[in-house]
């Protein structure tokens, strides 16, 4: 039971986050989300009741409304020098939960969380560059003339590492929570179903800019490997070429979410969303265009 009001931390186009205060003393976080993330308050529920101490304790949810209430999980571990420890402890862990929600991947689909397969790539491309994006036209034209080479490139990889499961998309320093020693992934509103392969692009990228590149290079194979480890031996010319289609592939969960916002919150999320198309039509070229 509540002993407090809800006060409103944060509204987003795609939810809204409020904390409340239990009569046991404990903070809970209630969280509603827009049908962009609708899935999320079902997939974390799930989440929690196979996966418990690996993602945010869920006291409740509410399927038909978006709503979600969890127990506060601690401080973000963020990326300070000593986080290194801390990320090598839970890559791994979070390696096992793809693993074992590969046996769920149809139940997830079933129940909104979006399709981002392999196989369905190359049309997510192809409908992004239909659509209107902050880019100049010689840029689109550039993508446009990739979409054969990433199909391609997509399909290279199926035949390296086949297996599609859930897949976090926005794992960073700040979805990654200290709960008193036991380290908890959450905001699952960006999850797909896809290439589990892709989950370390946003980590990388938020290292990158966290600590920089000196001390990315340092830390970075290491957590690739500790990463790699429990899905057994031989896959490291598969990372290789996942991280780079990565980059492509981040840009769809973006898109997404800018195709459900109202048009004049468009110009705010666009100053962020062009380095990201940028960045992928850098890998693009980098592939081959």
């Amino acid at each position: 039971m509540p002993a407090g009001p809800l006060e409103i931390t944060r509204n987003r186009p795609w939810a809204s986050v409020g904390s409340v205060r239990l009569a046991d003393g404990r903070l809970a976080w209630f969280k509603a989300c827009r049908p962009v993330q609708g899935f999320e308050p079902r997939l974390t529920s799930e989440l929690h009741r196979r996966w418990p101490g690996r993602v945010a304790e869920v006291l409740a949810h509410d399927e038909t409304r978006a709503w979600l209430l969890t127990v506060d999980a601690g401080p973000p571990i963020d990326w300070p020098a000593d986080a290194l420890a801390s990320w090598l402890d839970v890559l791994p862990r979070y390696a096992e939960l793809q693993i074992g929600e590969a046996t769920h991947v149809d139940d997830h689909l079933r129940h909104g969380v979006p399709d981002l397969r392999l196989e369905t790539l190359a049309d997510q491309l192809g409908a992004m560059l239909a659509g209107d994006l902050p880019l100049e036209r010689d840029e689109v034209r550039a993508l446009r003339a990739f979409e054969r080479r990433f199909a391609e490139l997509c399909t290279e990889l199926a035949t390296m590492q086949p297996t599609g499961t859930l897949q976090h998309d926005d794992l960073h320093g700040r979805s990654v929570h200290d709960d008193g020693g036991t380290l908890r992934v959450l905001d699952w509103g960006d999850a797909s179903i896809g290439q589990p392969l892709f989950s370390l692009v946003r980590l990388d990228l938020s290292l990158t800019e966290s600590v920089g590149t000196a001390t990315r290079d340092r830390w970075f194979p290491r957590l690739r490997d500790a990463y790699l480890e429990p899905w057994g031996t031989g896959l490291r010319p598969a990372f290789g070429l996942a991280h780079q289609l990565g980059l492509v592939g981040h840009t769809f969960t973006w898109y997404r979410h800018r195709s459900a916002m109202a048009v004049d919150a468009r110009p705010a999320f666009d100053s962020l969303f062009s380095p990201v198309l940028r960045r992928a039509l850098a890998t693009a070229r980098d592939l081959g265009v």
